[in-house]
Order: C-alpha cells, then sequence, then structure tokens
C-alpha cells in the first residue's frame, strides 16, 4: 500500500471504495478515557493512559469500532519522545511507548474481528456495530505545541525564533518510530501553521517514510489555519507531498467546517477528511473545556450530510465527541445505515 497522489494512492483509494464512499473516523479519546475513570491532568495527556491504564485505552478503541468507526487513532497525539524523557524514561523506554499505542490499537482491532467472527445473531439489542470491514489505524502525530502542553497548537504561535530545522528534529525520531509500529498510516493533527507542514511534509520525504499520512489542521475563524496562515497554503504543501493521501480538518468548531472544505477542495484534488470538535470552548489556562458551549449528537450529525454532499470523504469527530456521536454519522451515511448493524 504504497503512498503517493490520490491516483496512486492504493491504500486511500480502495479504503473508501470499500467503505462506500465516505469513511468513518473515531471520536474524542481523552473524554472517554476519563469518562472511564481515568487521569489525565498531566503534559502526556491522554498519552499518559500508555502507562497507567493501557487496557483502558484499549477498551475505547473498541467502543468506536463497535460504534462504526472504519479508521481509530493512536493514543499518541502527546506522546514524544522528549516528554517521556522529561518523566525520567530513557530514549529505548520512550520509543518503546510510543510502539506500545499502535500496538493497542492494534490488539483493539483484533478483538474486534473476534467479536464479529463469534457474532451470529441479527441483533443484540444494544446498539453495538458488528460488521467485520477493514479497519485502519493511524498513528496520531500532534504538534510541537501539543507538547508544550500550553494551548499553543490552539494559537500557532511557536515564537519568532522558530524555524523549518528545529520543528524537523523534534518530530523526527518519533515519525521513523511511529512508522515502522505497525500502523496503517500517520494521522498529522491540529497542525497549527504552515511551517510545521512544511516540517511534515519534508520528513516523509526526506526519511523515507513507508507508510502513507494525512494532514489536518484546525481553525478558529473558519477562513485560516489558528495560526493566521492561509489554509490554501498548508492544503497546498499537503497536495503537492507525495506521501500525503487525505488533508483536512480536525479539532475545529462543526459551524467551520462548510466553508473550510470548499476552500480545501480550491487547492487539493485528495480525499478531505473531516473531524471536528463538539463545538466546545477550551479555556487554556483552567485546562478545561467550558461546558454547555458546544452542539448535540444530533446537530453535529445534521452538518454530517451537508459535508459529504460538499467533498468530505472522511469523517468523524475530535475533542468531546463520544462513541455516540460516531455511531449517529455512521447511521446517517448513506449506504451504511443499509450495512448490519445490531440494533
Amino acid at each position: 500500500m504504497g503512498p503517493g497522489n490520490v491516483e496512486t494512492s492504493p491504500l486511500m483509494s480502495d479504503f473508501l471504495r470499500q467503505c462506500g464512499g465516505v469513511a468513518v473516523i473515531d471520536g474524542g479519546l481523552a473524554t472517554e478515557l476519563e469518562r472511564h475513570g481515568a487521569d489525565i491532568n498531566d503534559p502526556l495527556w491522554s498519552a499518559k493512559c500508555l502507562l497507567t491504564s493501557p487496557e483502558l485505552v484499549r477498551r475505547v478503541h473498541v467502543d468506536y469500532l463497535e460504534a462504526g468507526a472504519d479508521i481509530i487513532i493512536t493514543a499518541s497525539y502527546q506522546a514524544t519522545i522528549q516528554g517521556f524523557k522529561a518523566k525520567g524514561f530513557s530514549q529505548e523506554e520512550s520509543e518503546s511507548l510510543l510502539k506500545r499505542s499502535v500496538a493497542i490499537a492494534c490488539e483493539a482491532r483484533d478483538i474486534y474481528y473476534e467479536k464479529c467472527r463469534e457474532c451470529s445473531c441479527d441483533s443484540t439489542g444494544d446498539g453495538r456495530i458488528l460488521n467485520r470491514r477493514t479497519i485502519l489505524v493511524a498513528a496520531s502525530v500532534g504538534s510541537y505545541g501539543a507538547y508544550l502542553a500550553d494551548g499553543s497548537e490552539y494559537s500557532g504561535d511557536y515564537g519568532d525564533a522558530m524555524n523549518l530545522e528545529f520543528l524537523k528534529d523534534f518530530h523526527q525520531r518519533r515519525v521513523q518510530v511511529l512508522a515502522e509500529s505497525g500502523a496503517d498510516l500517520i494521522a498529522f493533527e491540529t497542525v497549527p501553521n504552515k511551517l510545521e507542514a512544511q516540517a511534515y511534509a519534508q520528513l516523509l520525504e526526506e526519511e523515507d517514510i513507508k507508510i502513507p499520512a494525512w494532514f489536518a489542521f484546525n481553525s478558529k475563524d473558519g477562513v485560516n489555519v489558528v495560526s493566521g496562515d492561509s489554509l490554501l497554503e498548508c492544503a497546498a504543501i499537503a497536495e503537492s507531498c507525495k506521501k500525503v493521501v487525505a488533508v483536512g480538518i480536525n479539532c475545529t468548531p462543526p459551524r467551520f467546517i462548510h466553508d473550510l472544505i470548499l476552500s480545501i477542495k480550491k487547492v487539493a484534488t485528495k480525499p478531505v477528511l473531516i473531524y471536528p470538535n463538539s463545538g466546545e470552548s477550551y479555556d487554556a489556562d483552567r485546562k478545561e473545556w467550558v461546558q454547555n458551549t458546544g452542539v448535540s449528537d444530533e446537530d453535529f450529525v445534521s452538518y454530517v450530510y451537508r459535508w459529504c454532499e460538499v467533498g468530505a470523504s472522511l469523517v468523524g469527530g475530535c475533542c468531546r465527541t463520544t462513541p455516540n456521536t460516531i455511531r449517529a454519522i455512521y447511521r446517517t451515511l448513506p449506504g451504511r445505515s443499509a450495512a448490519l448493524f445490531l440494533a
């Protein structure tokens, strides 16, 4: 499944065809981990659970597969070698934790397939979707701002001294390890500025990364990425990188998504992916979500058909979305609602 542009990437084109034209991405990880009792109040955020409660990470992955997700994203968004070393881990231990994030997701996929194999009835009555299908594991790479854990992935402001070589050096080993860990693709998520997109694209080419990647940018105004850089210019970087097989938006309020898809389509021919947050506001100082500022699952899903209509090919959720959100997306997609689901 060698990487390439949209015409020569069998991974993405075959996968989307198997999904009936639109693939479902999973939803928020941290919120679900907390719901299951995990404490992630830490600079490592959800990556802390790779250390403390890998079984919870696996459980959440399975929950999303049973909700209809075709792609599960690993718990490595805030997992960096530098961050693990700051906690006292060695280089080898840090790399092992990155690999563990992918292994846990692959285990969840195996568990799900076993459940599908064991299920011989048409209905279990609990809403689970037990439908054997191609499932991809996407290894998450968060931005440099995510490592800083100071909210700067929501501003894209890394200071005037930041440069391309620093960012490439920061991400290089992490990307290499994740690419060799058994994941199907790399998900560069919440990319906040043009410089980091350039760093990722050059790394993919220069390091001859063997698996494909997607770029997902974030926006707070529905026009530009959060740093103020042009979304068109950022999307064009993804479009011109042969290793990138999809480009889109994540961790952005749903109300902005329609226009952002239209903007991306002006410069990109590759599949467009969309996984917004719930629309809630995040207070970076208090490190918590502001209650009652988001949209309901019903409202979220009401957007989905319109997003697909204007060109989205992969749709899911980010922060504060849940398996219920993903199940509703699965059921609202033409061609998926007719598939086997047990309800």
